[in-house]
């Protein structure tokens, strides 16, 4: 059964889920096929529709999938640039959810009913920035959409990519073509806990909304 939300309610509570995610419940795999079919009806660069959702259930493969994201997440990053961090630290005590949030994941990803990798045909590395665009603006749209319609079936999700580190390492596990797809993220995907949402915590619209010019 389909929550009974408003889009208004809809696009502005579709959260990243990490803690309230049920671990035991199992996910009816029509209701993923369900998400997928309304994710592929988002806009896609010259229609051409180059978008795959890999769905991971089967125990052993998540946790070998999970592991490899648990080490990405350890490889680090870049730090975050001085502006980001004013915006992330905004409002007092976020960040420290977020990443309260971050280690639960990280010590339950193996156990989430399923685990999704939207997958993009076409690899972006050394493409100039008007390709780049178009490949990734012909997956992430259709990869929101999905997390909408897995809300609006009282589903959570949560845009993680640390597995991306050893993507190569999860293409050999998923048996996924590294040369010619390229994996965008990997989501949990289980029933939440609760489907009371609330939207997040941001910045003013006036901070980030330009006029004719920046």
């Amino acid at each position: 059964m389909m929550l009974d939300l408003s889009a208004h309610e809809l696009v502005t509570t579709t959260r990243a889920v990490r803690r309230r995610l049920d671990l035991d419940r199992p996910v009816d795999p029509a209701l993923i096929e369900a998400c997928v079919e309304i994710a592929v009806q988002a806009p896609t660069g010259r229609n051409r529709q180059r978008w795959s959702f890999v769905v991971v259930t089967v125990p052993d493969r998540k946790a070998a999938l999970a592991d490899i994201w648990r080490r990405g997440t350890r490889a680090g990053g870049t730090p975050m640039p001085e502006e980001d961090a004013r915006r992330a630290y905004a409002k007092p005590g976020t960040m420290e959810k977020v990443f309260d949030g971050v280690d639960h994941l990280y010590r339950t990803l193996h156990r989430m009913p399923a685990l999704v990798v939207p997958c993009v045909t076409g690899r972006t590395e050394g493409a100039a920035v008007v390709e780049q665009a178009g490949t990734w603006g012909s997956i992430l749209p259709a990869t929101w959409s999905f997390m909408l319609a897995a809300r609006l079936h009282g589903l959570g999700t949560c845009w993680t990519t640390s597995h991306l580190h050893f993507e190569r390492e999860a293409a050999e596990l998923l048996g996924i073509d590294h040369e010619r797809v390229m994996q965008v993220a990997l989501t949990p995907v289980a029933h939440t806990v609760g489907t009371d949402f609330r939207p997040g915590s941001r910045v003013p619209v006036a901070e980030v909304l330009h006029w004719e010019q920046w």
